[in-house]
């Protein structure tokens, strides 16, 4: 009896104390098995984010749709993925632009631009989540080209091969000229760049840059002249003795061709054509 009492008595004073130790523990600590489970789903959702960044979209699935501008004049383009770090695009440009009656030191000009080029490039992403682009290619159709025509006004003179000619006052001189920019009809393309138009995160617009060069040969240039012209401005206005054919004398297409070596010599350098455009994409899928 004295035992019982003495337990009884133990475990009311053992009560106190056990209710203090309790309170003592923050009651917004987590219990060790739920902040298990919080770090599983941190974790969890982490990978998420991270598969879903890495995500690889598969080959041919989307096709991207871009226009913009070009130093060639209006650029247009169409592009397809390969792979993660992969697109294969293909390039046009096209630009028309003609110029008569400008009247300068006595020529009477008239000009056209053409520029029509085509081609494909490999556009590989060595991060894939960013823009950032080297673009090897092929220009498979090119039709850049000048022409002009020139009416040199009646006792106004021109040098050939430094000999000075004054256009006839009764036969007039015609100048026809081509500068021919597509010397290499296929042509190797290097190019560099930002913005990827199939963007690796899901995005459907992108606006790419793009800069380089296409390796298209020294240009052409070819001239023709018609009308009279002579060594003299006196000559010329009494249609003298030294006044001749343009295109039929042949000292005057030596000097032609000549001066047309002279300037095709000074366009050795220029062995490339530049490349640089800017435009707005816009991306779809085609097939899941």
């Amino acid at each position: 009896m004295k035992s019982t009492a003495l337990f009884l008595s133990l475990a009311l004073l053992a009560a106190p104390v056990s209710m203090l130790a309790q309170t003592t523990v923050p009651s917004s600590y987590p219990p060790q098995s739920s902040a298990a489970a919080q770090a599983a789903a941190s974790a969890k959702i982490a990978a998420a984010q991270k598969a879903k960044k890495n995500a690889t979209i598969k080959p041919l699935s989307r096709i991207a749709l871009s226009g913009g501008v070009s130093v060639s004049g209006i650029n247009m383009q169409v592009a397809t993925n390969l792979d993660r770090h992969l697109n294969l695009r293909a390039t046009g440009n096209y630009f028309n632009y003609s110029i008569n009656n400008i009247s300068t030191n006595g020529f009477n000009v008239g000009a056209k631009a053409n520029f029509a080029t085509a081609g494909a490039s490999l556009d590989f992403y060595p991060f894939p989540n960013h823009g950032f682009r080297l673009s090897p290619g092929v220009q498979y159709y090119n039709q850049n080209q000048i022409t002009a025509n020139a009416v040199v006004a009646s006792g106004n003179s021109f040098t050939l091969n430094n000999t000075k000619y004054y256009s006839d006052f009764a036969n007039p001189v015609l100048l026809n000229a081509n500068l021919g920019l597509n010397s290499n009809q296929h042509a190797a393309t290097l190019t560099t760049g930002w913005g990827n138009v199939i963007p690796r995160r899901g995005a459907h617009w992108s606006f790419p840059f793009e800069i380089g060069a296409a390796f298209s040969g020294i240009p052409s240039i070819k001239m023709g002249l018609t009308g009279s012209a002579c060594l003299t401005a006196a000559d010329a206005a009494s249609n003298g003795a030294t006044c001749v054919n343009m295109a039929t004398n042949a000292t005057a297409q030596t000097n032609l061709n000549t001066q047309i070596a002279t300037w095709k010599n000074d366009l050795n350098d220029l062995k490339v054509y530049p490349i640089a455009s800017f435009g707005v994409a816009y991306n779809f899928r085609i097939r899941k």
